[in-house]
């Protein structure tokens, strides 16, 4: 069953629509993505979700509830983290929690809920003292403090370094494990791919695509690529000749060579029987950021793989 429900949403600002006709549901259970570029709308589309601003069009449903009509009702079972929240400098991390708990009428145990966290020795460390991934992983116990059925998670982990990413990620499928629903907006696509089980694509206001990871990578088609410094010359066209290859290029020394079906296979047992020795061999698929890509046709994003 759908726990949130969003039909034509619509958002303006000095006349430009910056969500223009937005359409989602989210199932009980699952974490559901949200991604686009900056100033897509994305923000703005949660933000309504969560009744922190009054759509000029379309309906929002909140496990049943109007975000704006049944306010206490949304707030009591809905938790988020913004993408800009800070606290006060000096404040502890249990006054915080305590403070936050109070807002609530059946609040979590949040002792138990910093313990899972892994900040249950920094209770009496000032917000000022704690690191990257220490005050994501306080901003996360904070919208859950509530004990909430749903959990908006707006760039959660932008500006960590990959461990501290790697970790909060971690928390999140333990959140989900729990049974809190989980709508993260990302910037990252290797989050999006290994968190979300299903992606909604926003760009420019409007949803352009919603679907699994794997069923947006695959409208990319099941391209690979091959690329490798060949031991000893081969001709282009002996490559191209084979039918899983599409095109043939050379970067300098090396040969990138394209295309479909069992290409691996053709290519190197054609290799083989050459004698030729791929090395520095690399084998790339269509990614979820090559989707993100293509849908957008933006390719001045901030959507970056990590370097591996």
């Amino acid at each position: 069953m759908p726990v949130i429900e969003v039909e034509g949403l619509v958002k303006t600002y000095d006349g430009l629509n910056a969500v223009d006709g937005i359409s989602f549901s989210v199932e009980e259970g699952e974490i559901f993505g949200i991604v686009g570029p900056n100033g897509a709308g994305k923000t703005t589309t949660v933000e309504s979700v969560e009744g922190l601003r009054k759509p000029d069009a379309g309906s929002i449903r909140v496990l049943g509830f109007d975000p704006l009509q049944d306010r206490y009702e949304v707030t009591q079972r809905l938790g988020a983290q913004l993408q800009e929240s800070r606290l006060q400098d000096r404040l502890r991390v249990g006054e915080a929690m305590e403070l936050y708990a109070s807002f609530y009428t059946h609040p979590a145990d949040w002792r138990e809920l910093l313990r899972r966290l892994g900040l249950d020795n920094k209770t009496a460390a000032r917000y000022s003292t704690l690191s990257g991934g220490q005050k994501q992983r306080l901003a996360v116990a904070l919208a859950l403090i509530g004990s909430p059925e749903i959990a908006i998670l707006d760039e959660l982990t932008t500006g960590l370094d990959p461990q501290a990413r790697r970790s909060v990620w971690d928390n999140i499928e333990d959140i989900r494990d729990n049974g809190v629903t989980v709508v993260l907006v990302t910037h990252f696509m290797e989050e999006a791919e290994r968190l979300c089980d299903r992606i909604m694509v926003v760009d420019r206001g409007r949803v352009v695509a919603k679907d699994t990871p794997s069923g947006l990578v695959a409208r990319m088609g099941a391209e690979q690529q091959l690329r490798f410094r060949p031991s000893v010359p081969i001709a282009d066209a002996d490559l191209e000749e084979l039918a899983e290859v599409t095109t043939v290029t050379r970067r300098g020394n090396q040969l990138v060579v394209n295309g479909t079906g069992n290409v691996v296979h053709a290519v190197t047992a054609l290799l083989a029987q050459r004698g030729v020795i791929a090395e520095e061999l690399r084998i790339e698929q269509s990614s979820l950021e090559d989707a993100y890509l293509a849908l957008t046709g933006n390719d001045n994003t901030a959507l970056n793989r990590e370097v591996k």
